[in-house]
């Protein structure tokens, strides 16, 4: 299984300002196994450790951070040889372990020279609320489901591939046909690892929805175990409400549709409880297309996404038929499901997203990016019929600028506008440059 984030951990261990690597990243979008997989191919070899399962770790880092005492613990519960450089030491949900966190501070100033790498299902949540979080002590990845490009190279279409990262749209034009089938299959199986190599191994469509399942539930015991009762609610309405938040042609988040008579009071903790654990997508409402964004930001209006256009696809029962494409019953999902991989895909390629509307009108651009001194309006079609007047008013109101449009139509080269099929939206945003 090929994952883009194995070339940031190459970088990782080449570097000579290398510190312990924390890995960030909701349930099950493949931490463990990348990291194991990594210290497999890239080192002698490696001494895992879950700190969940392990009843060893719970005491190890309760008295002291004496470097050899735990270097000596590493080997006593994994049994494996620990060398400078030659091992990987992997703490896995690392969370669970009181002051593990902290230790890391201790490998970065005095033993740099071990090769540390720790994550967690929750680590997102747990380092928003860390006391003693190893503040400049750590590097960070940020691992996602897989995006669109890593699903086709699951399913043996490296060369595809190829022609795609090559930039040549014109060129990518002649396989539009079979790359816009696979993308109605990413729809529907999405980016979780586990889920994907199901669907590449069987086929089965009722067995990639038994495992979405699975892990749908496996986030609410999560949610169940580490928040309150109430917050546990509040967090569960808000997950529950997104298939119909996302369904409106407004995808603004509405507090009363999460629960009648909502308000922001109520959920705040919960949306950022779902942002800290990556489970969600928030793109906030900015008042002008300019830069920096952040500065004209509305945080009283926003956007959530989900983190994996499948998982959205199962909380919402889109049929199976959506991975046909040709369902015009399923024109409003469709919309739905266009706007969420696009989200997706973008945030996985480390783009900031916020979206612009206008209280006065109707308009409403889906998405703005900025890339470096320019801000970039951005129009998702989930489609053929382009028609729209938000980016086009936008455009004519502000001469000299440019806006992109993701649809199902080929490449196509404005003086105002540049059309990019969906299917090429993650390679186009690797590339980080929107001209």
């Amino acid at each position: 299984m090929y994952r883009k984030a194995y070339q940031d951990l190459k970088r990782w261990k080449g570097s000579e300002s290398r510190k312990p690597c924390i890995l960030l990243g909701a349930r099950q979008v493949g931490k463990t196994w990348l990291m194991r997989e990594f210290g497999k191919r890239e080192y002698g070899n490696v001494a895992y450790i879950n700190c969940d399962t392990e009843p060893m770790t719970k005491n190890l880092f309760k008295n002291d951070y004496n470097l050899r005492r735990l270097l000596l613990g590493f080997q006593a519960i994994t049994g494996e040889t620990i060398s400078e450089g030659g091992t990987l030491i992997i703490l896995d949900e690392i969370q669970e372990a009181p002051r593990a966190l902290h230790a890391l501070k201790y490998f970065c100033e005095e033993a740099r020279g071990y090769h540390i790498m720790a994550a967690g299902s929750l680590l997102g949540v747990t380092l928003a609320h860390a006391e003693s979080f190893p503040v400049g002590k750590v590097d960070m990845v940020r691992i996602f489901p897989m995006d669109f490009s890593e699903f086709l190279m699951a399913n043996g279409e490296d060369k595809l591939c190829g022609v795609m990262q090559s930039g040549d749209y014109s060129l990518s034009d002649a396989f539009s046909g079979r790359l816009s089938q696979y993308l109605w299959q990413y729809y529907y199986v999405g980016g979780m690892p586990e889920v994907v190599c199901s669907f590449v191994r069987k086929g089965d469509l009722n067995e990639v929805r038994s495992l979405q399942s699975d892990i749908l539930d496996a986030y609410r015991m999560d949610i169940a175990k580490h928040t309150d009762k109430t917050e546990s609610v509040r967090i569960g309405q808000v997950l529950s409400s997104l298939p119909s938040q996302l369904a409106r042609e407004n995808r603004r988040f509405i507090y009363g549709a999460a629960r009648k008579g909502g308000r922001a009071a109520d959920f705040e903790v919960a949306i950022q409880w779902l942002v800290d654990a990556g489970l969600v997508y928030r793109v906030d409402r900015v008042s002008k297309v300019s830069v920096p964004l952040r500065f004209y930001e509305d945080l009283g209006a926003f956007k959530l996404f989900f983190l994996d256009v499948g998982l959205l696809c199962r909380m919402s029962d889109v049929p199976a038929s959506v991975v046909l494409g040709e369902d015009e019953g399923l024109k409003e999902f469709k919309g739905m499901l266009a706007e969420e991989y696009v989200a997706q895909q973008l945030s996985a390629a480390g783009m900031e997203l916020f979206y612009w509307s206008n209280d006065r009108t109707p308009a409403e651009l889906d998405f703005v990016i900025q890339y470096g001194s320019e801000a970039y309006p951005i129009e998702v079609k989930s489609g053929t019929n382009v028609r729209g007047k938000s980016i086009a008013q936008y455009v004519k109101d502000n001469p000299g600028k440019k806006g992109f449009r993701f649809s199902m139509l080929g490449y196509c080269e404005q003086d105002w506008l540049t059309n990019i099929p969906l299917y090429a939206v993650p390679f186009w945003a690797v590339n980080r440059h929107p001209l």
